[in-house]
């Protein structure tokens, strides 16, 4: 099942893109790729969800295909807005939410403030605290620090990657090279805005998202790797007590990518969950 494409633009007249599976007059899902990834992570769970669903992947500002921004605007706010806004040009009603990581905090925060908007919500390894404390924050604000903003080749591109996701498959390999950068007549350099991302990501404080988990009206299904350092046990099991629509399941060997270390499983589990909310 191939994908469209297509831009529009948000309130501040950014050009942003988006990919688009299925029928158009199927149950639409939205999915909000991480912090340094893009629409195309999410092909295989567009697959598997096949025609019963309009799946739609935002390549969020600053990734992917869409335009970079300054980098203060790069923060929950404005990813909430960029997402209002592409709730209004599809003219959506009520529709399902997915999110990994950084997209998992903005679609918590579109869900805070959006009541009765979603019938079912996703979200990938992230949850209150992830992005302020522990070793998952650490990681990422070290990548963020050491993260080269150029490669000589692709074998420098591609022992980047390798050391850094040492549990990535091939595909996942594979599409990281592909999407998220380009080759120049001065190299390989990224696709994304590496430095204003860097700089917003170290100097911006995260969003608090527990209020937005205790006014979670939906059925939510919060997903963790079984080897994340982003998402404690702890906080899955206090959100679960915190909210009752709060659901909860582990992914064995997988770590805070569960979707690319573990994409079949993924792709069910969340099939399984989005399509039990249809009704």
């Amino acid at each position: 099942m191939s994908a469209k494409s297509f831009f529009f633009h948000n309130r501040n007249l950014l050009p942003l893109h988006v990919l688009q599976w299925g029928r158009l007059d199927a149950t639409p899902v939205i999915l909000l790729h991480g912090l340094r990834a893009y629409a195309q992570t999410w092909e295989s769970l567009a697959e598997a969800l096949g025609d019963e669903f309009c799946v739609y992947a935002l390549d969020q500002r600053g990734r992917g295909l869409s335009d970079w921004a300054e980098p203060h605007t790069y923060r929950t706010d404005y990813y909430v807005q960029d997402l209002e806004d592409l709730v209004d040009y599809l003219h959506l009603g009520r529709f399902m939410l997915v999110g990994h990581s950084l997209g998992g905090a903005n679609a918590l925060e579109y869900a805070r403030q959006h009541p009765g908007r979603l019938t079912a919500l996703v979200i990938e390894d992230i949850g209150p605290g992830s992005s302020s404390v522990g070793d998952g924050a650490e990681r990422i604000r070290r990548e963020m620090r050491e993260t080269p903003t150029w490669f000589a080749d692709w074998d420098s591109a591609r022992d980047f990657w390798q050391r850094s996701r040492p549990g990535l498959s091939a595909e996942g390999l594979a599409s990281r090279l592909k999407y998220s950068m380009k080759e120049t007549n001065n190299g390989i350099y990224w696709r994304y805005d590496q430095q204003g991302i860097a700089e917003a990501r170290l100097s911006i404080e995260p969003t608090d998202l527990w209020p937005a988990v205790h006014s979670l009206d939906c059925p939510t299904l919060f997903v963790r790797g079984g080897r994340s350092d982003f998402l404690p046990p702890a906080t899955l099991e206090r959100m679960q007590q915190s909210n009752a629509n709060v659901r909860a399941v582990e992914i064995a060997d997988a770590s805070h990518y569960v979707h690319d270390d573990q994409g079949a499983v993924f792709n069910r589990v969340v099939g399984e969950f989005l399509r039990a909310q249809q009704g």
